[in-house]
């Protein structure tokens, strides 16, 4: 025994195959979601682009849920771009009207994919906020606007708490049955110093573990723990030693996986797995009876996994490699 294993109970929430999700927060929003969507799991990644503190994440949800439009008075244009503090840079625009249309149609999607999603993963990623110092609003995103025209701030646990009391609110009046999985994610902010990375994590994960005892549709997931206690290790690092390599993802999901799908899912995925493997094979000669035979037993597979999900790109795929 090498290493200190994280054992995760099973939840009693189970995600099957046509369970929509939702994920929203840092950057490992983004991760969770690409391995959802490759597995033919219907999920709407970041639809504000990556947010990292709980104020704004939960504002952003608020909104979705009343389809409530950013305020135009939080626009600001920069270097020639015009931009929103609470969105993410990916939203910026040349002009003022194309962000508009951009921001309120991100809003209106996610209103809309709120009422039928049933799982929501929330992805905390610091508890320092910047506060705007001519509206004392915290922003989710500076865009570059001098530091002098912010104060920077760390949330207390009071504060997170009391602002998803509000829009916990929102979501339960939007979809009753909606549950909710929270995780803090284990990428370390050293621009605040490793010190105080420590203190707003700390912060977040307290913050987590009270919101799972509060409400019985939260639950925590922990993703933090296991790249920080369970890995443990540089080598589960890319190269900027700060976010989790490709191998630390899978090992993650590997946990999340057995956590949170249903029988069937786990079984779907673990077929889908050998069958994407089989689609991305590149021979040496595709005409070769042999490799032709591998493409329509690959095809017979997939014909053969539940016809609810689509799998029209990756036939298509196939078929066109048919003589």
């Amino acid at each position: 025994m090498f290493r200190t294993e994280l054992h995760i109970e099973p939840s009693a929430n189970k995600i099957g195959l046509h369970s929509p999700i939702l994920t929203i927060g840092s950057c490992f929003s983004d991760n969770i979601a690409s391995k959802l969507s490759d597995n033919k799991i219907e999920v709407l990644a970041n639809p504000f682009g990556t947010v990292y503190n709980p104020i704004s994440i939960f504002k952003l949800l608020g909104n979705a849920c009343k389809k409530e439009h950013p305020k135009t008075s939080e626009v600001v244009e920069n270097d020639g771009l015009f931009a929103h503090y609470d969105f993410h840079s990916s939203f910026s625009k040349l002009n003022e009207a194309e962000l508009t249309t951009a921001i309120n149609k991100a809003v209106d999607d996610t209103h809309e994919f709120l009422k039928k999603t049933d799982y929501l993963i929330i992805t905390f990623g610091t508890a320092f906020v910047y506060e705007l110092d001519s509206t004392a609003e915290v922003v989710a995103n500076c865009h570059k606007v001098p530091a002098k025209n912010f104060t920077k701030k760390l949330l207390t646990q009071k504060q997170v708490l009391e602002a998803f009391e509000e829009v916990y609110q929102r979501l339960m009046d939007l979809k009753p049955d909606l549950k909710i999985i929270i995780t803090v994610s284990p990428v370390r902010h050293i621009k605040d110093t490793l010190a105080l990375n420590s203190v707003s994590k700390s912060t977040l994960r307290l913050t987590c573990h009270t919101l799972e005892n509060q409400y019985d549709n939260v639950a925590y997931f922990p993703s933090y723990e296991l790249l920080m206690d369970d890995l443990r290790d540089y080598r589960f690092y890319k190269s900027d030693m700060l976010h989790p390599s490709a191998e630390a993802q899978d090992y993650i999901w590997s946990k999340f996986a057995p956590t949170y799908f249903d029988d069937q899912t786990q079984s779907f995925i673990k077929e889908w797995v050998k069958i994407k493997a089989a689609i991305d094979h590149r021979p040496f000669n595709p005409a070769s009876e042999k490799h032709q035979q591998f493409i329509k037993a690959t095809i017979e597979k997939i014909e053969l996994l539940p016809q609810e999900i689509s799998f029209s790109e990756e036939l298509e795929t196939l078929r066109n490699q048919l003589l």
